[in-house]
This record gives C-alpha cells, sequence and structure tokens, in this order.
C-alpha cells in the first residue's frame, strides 16, 4: 500500500513539476485559486511537488540507499528513453525561453479583447532579449540584444520597475516624447484628441455572476482602431494629468479603462522601460469560462471554441 502512494506522489510530482516549468500553470492555483507564491513559506514547501516527491520516494523505497539503488538502475534500464524525455523538455524549454511563452489571463483589465480564462501565446523575439524576458532572470546586462521598438497599440507582456516576479498585460499607447492625458475618458495624445464611437454594450459573464451589460466604445487612432470598455462617468483615472513618457520608455493601459492599473498610476505601474518588455502577445490558443484548466469534466460547457487561434489586436 505505501508502495502504491508513494508511485502516486512521485508521479504527481513529476506531473506538477513538468506544467509548471514548461506551461508556467501552477496546479494547486487552478485547483484551489490559491496562489503558490502567497502561502506561507511552511505551507507552501509542504504543498511543492519537491517535498511530495522526496516523500514518494522515501514510502516506495526503505532507505535512502535502496532509494539510490533503484533510481540507478532504473536510469539504466530507461536510458533510451530519459534521453528523448530530456531532449523533448529542452527543445520545449528553449522555445519557451527563446521563441513563444505561454499566458493565462487571470482578471479582466484587457477586456473585451482578452477574457478572464484565455490562455495566450506571447512572442519572445518581437522585442529582443533581457533579464526581464528570459527565464530566472538570466542576462548579463538590462539592456535588450537584438532589440525592436514596440509599435503604438501592440499588445505587450512585461514587468513593472517595482516589481520583477508579476508578468502583467496591456496596450501600448504612448511611445517615447509624447504627451499624453486623458480628459473625460478620452486619451490626448500630442494635443490629438483620439476620438471613439459608442458601439453595442459587451456582456459581461465571468465568475457566474449575473449578466452585466458594460458601455463599449471604439476608438480611432491613426493606424488602427480598438474596442474598449468604459465603465461609469468619472472614473477614477478618466482625468489625469499631462504624462511626458520619457526616453526609453513606454506609456500602456488596459483596455478595460476603469478597471485596470496601468501607467496612469505612478504608484504602482508607471512608465515602462524597454528592457522589461517580456514579449508581444499574438493569439488566444485556448479559452475557457467560469472554470479552471484541470477541471476537465466542465470543458464541453466551458470552452470559449470561438476564440481558440483568435488573433490578438
Amino acid at each position: 500500500m505505501k508502495k502504491e502512494i508513494g508511485k502516486i506522489l512521485i508521479y504527481l510530482a513529476i506531473i506538477d513539476g513538468t506544467i509548471y516549468g514548461l506551461l508556467n500553470i501552477d496546479i494547486i492555483y487552478i485547483l484551489t485559486g490559491i496562489n503558490f507564491f502567497d502561502l506561507p513559506f511552511f505551507i507552501a514547501f509542504l504543498t511543492s511537488p519537491l517535498f511530495y516527491g522526496f516523500v514518494g520516494i522515501l514510502l516506495v523505497a526503505k532507505n535512502i540507499w535502496k532509494v539510490h539503488i533503484e533510481i540507478w538502475e532504473n536510469i539504466k534500464l530507461n536510458w533510451q528513453n530519459i534521453k528523448s524525455v530530456t531532449l523533448a523538455v529542452f527543445i520545449a524549454l528553449f522555445i519557451r525561453s527563446f521563441v513563444a511563452e505561454p499566458f493565462n489571463i487571470p482578471s479582466g483589465s484587457m477586456k473585451p479583447n482578452l477574457l478572464v480564462g484565455d490562455f495566450i501565446f506571447v512572442s519572445k523575439w518581437s522585442y529582443g532579449y533581457s533579464r526581464h524576458s528570459l527565464p530566472f532572470s538570466l542576462g548579463w546586462s538590462d539592456k535588450k540584444i537584438f532589440s525592436k521598438i514596440p509599435n503604438r497599440g501592440d499588445v505587450v507582456v512585461f514587468k513593472t520597475p517595482e516589481d520583477n516576479s508579476t508578468d502583467y498585460i496591456k496596450r501600448v499607447i504612448g511611445l517615447p516624447g509624447d504627451k499624453i492625458r486623458i480628459k473625460n475618458g478620452q486619451i490626448i495624445i500630442n494635443n490629438e484628441i483620439i476620438l471613439r464611437k459608442r458601439t453595442d454594450d459587451f456582456i459581461d459573464n465571468d465568475y457566474n455572476v449575473s449578466l452585466k451589460r458594460n458601455r463599449k466604445y471604439i476608438e480611432y487612432f491613426e493606424s488602427f482602431q480598438i474596442e474598449v470598455l468604459d465603465l461609469m462617468d468619472n472614473g477614477i483615472a478618466d482625468n489625469t494629468k499631462l504624462f511626458t513618457v520619457p526616453e526609453g520608455h513606454f506609456f500602456v493601459m488596459g483596455d478595460n479603462r476603469d478597471n485596470s492599473q496601468d501607467s496612469r498610476f505612478d504608484n504602482t505601474v508607471g512608465f515602462i522601460p524597454f528592457e522589461n518588455l517580456v514579449g508581444k502577445a499574438r493569439f488566444v490558443f485556448f479559452s475557457l469560462e467560469n472554470s479552471r484548466f484541470l477541471q476537465i469534466w466542465k470543458w464541453p460547457t466551458s470552452i470559449r471554441s470561438e476564440r481558440i487561434f483568435q488573433l490578438i489586436k
């Protein structure tokens, strides 16, 4: 019985560690809604794959020496399989580090264009590489290599100067040197008002709450147009001071204008340094409504099939 429990713990540790390492998906959060890093250290350690994987090994073998012997024998017997798995993991890590990385949308700050439960791919090559975009903060300096400046309107993933551990996703509104102000909910860039037009309401039914009708607008920029939400008049950031974007920085905003912490708030986000950009959001590869990723039994009624492979504009 102990051996069977031990094997289950070992398999669970391998699956948990692999999913988090490759897909950036935390099983604890998916199943419970609790962020692993918000737990007290002792509890977080007890729920980590490192701990229960080790417990599983102890249950399978009678002592540490036997653990060593069993692992070594398995390695010799399964060397070919191990090489194949190692190669697959290396390729996956290379792709995730340098080509594209998956992210999950946890909040509604980018509605109506990105929804809670969307899983997206972000291209890592779009703006070059720095320690902020490489895994484990690798990199010899904050400066980017193979760099390319983002365009106004790009949806970007980034880290703030104050919080290097959290990934944010917003839209680039201001480029270096721009003068930006929000007045009565309308964006003014270099003294030019960005026109907007009211369109059909956005129906919001996240989190199984009663349906909400939110005001939706189309904003007309010089070379593109986007849909945004404006939930209320005289919102907390509907009227701002004049911002001048510093050299090498960008001004970003969420499309859900009254429900987004972004560059309008100096004390939390502020201007984003170019080197802090992680990548450009490209497309939605999976989407679930009101359910968690591993709740497979809910997929038939919660998958948003119309959003799969939808380009992010």
